[in-house]
């Protein structure tokens, strides 16, 4: 498979690497958004997979190989992020794919950019982060550099159902380690300061929303919320999954992904 990685500096001010994998198919480009303290490579068991996809998965303003400014971390400054990525790809619109709080930037994106995005998957997404998480304090009180330790912990924020490749959980505490305290603190407190994007605006795109079963941090009735604000989504759970539904099931994802944008493209 064609695979290369470009390095695009956006109209908002930064540069960010963006991974771009053809299987071959002409027709909607997929854009996937990765999660707080992640970077693309949380894509690496997922994009394989998307066979017959154009795949453009960047790393996020402060995290991964992007630039980490002081600034430019509210939820409307991520979503333009989302835009500009688009924009420096020569990309019109894409399928928008955002796992965890990558969902949540997806939808800020299909609300104040909705020409962009043809259609919409979100997996593991919020309705709302209003308010402070219980682990808000210890992401306040962190310093440079991290503890790894505590990296390592916080992954167990979220429990997982399923066993997860050891090497990929180490991506993950790479992916952390690169992070510097002020992009941990200001991501998250863009995304707990701001409206959420279904009470600001209506979501046009046509939207699945897979959801694991087991989450202990979104409750299903907020998922059922979330799918009645957009006209048309479809609700999948996956009752044996958690909250990290990337990390757990991929092979069932990428089905559902492709199954879904395959009339969109």
């Amino acid at each position: 498979m064609d695979a290369d990685i470009r390095q695009l500096r956006l109209r908002t001010g930064i540069t960010v690497p963006c991974l771009v994998q053809d299987t071959g198919r002409t027709g909607t480009p997929l854009l996937l958004l990765h999660a707080w303290g992640e970077s693309r490579k949380s894509f690496d068991r997922l994009i394989p997979l998307l066979t017959g996809c154009k795949v453009y998965a960047p790393d996020l303003r402060g995290q991964g190989d992007a630039d980490k400014p002081l600034n430019g971390y509210s939820l409307a400054e991520q979503a333009e992020d989302a835009a500009a990525i688009l924009d420096a790809l020569d990309l019109p619109h894409a399928a928008v794919v955002g796992s965890s709080s990558g969902g949540y930037v997806a939808q800020q994106l299909a609300v104040a950019h909705p020409e962009k995005v043809a259609a919409l998957v979100l997996v593991g997404s919020p309705l709302s982060i209003l308010g402070r998480p219980a682990f808000a304090d210890e992401v306040d009180a962190l310093t440079d550099p991290l503890d790894e330790a505590w990296v390592r912990e916080s992954l167990a924020w979220f429990p997982r159902v399923h066993d997860v490749p050891a090497w990929y959980v180490e991506d993950r505490v790479r992916d952390g380690l690169n992070m510097p305290a002020h992009a941990w603190k200001a991501i998250l407190n863009g995304l707990c300061q701001a409206n959420p994007p279904t009470e600001s605006g209506t979501i046009q795109s046509p939207t699945l929303l897979l959801w694991g079963g087991q989450d202990n941090l979104l409750p299903r009735t907020d998922q059922e919320t979330l799918a009645g604000r957009i006209p048309g989504a479809v609700l999948k759970v996956y009752p044996d999954v958690a909250h990290l539904v990337l990390w757990e099931c991929p092979e069932r994802v990428a089905t559902d992904i492709i199954g879904f944008i395959s009339p969109v493209g």
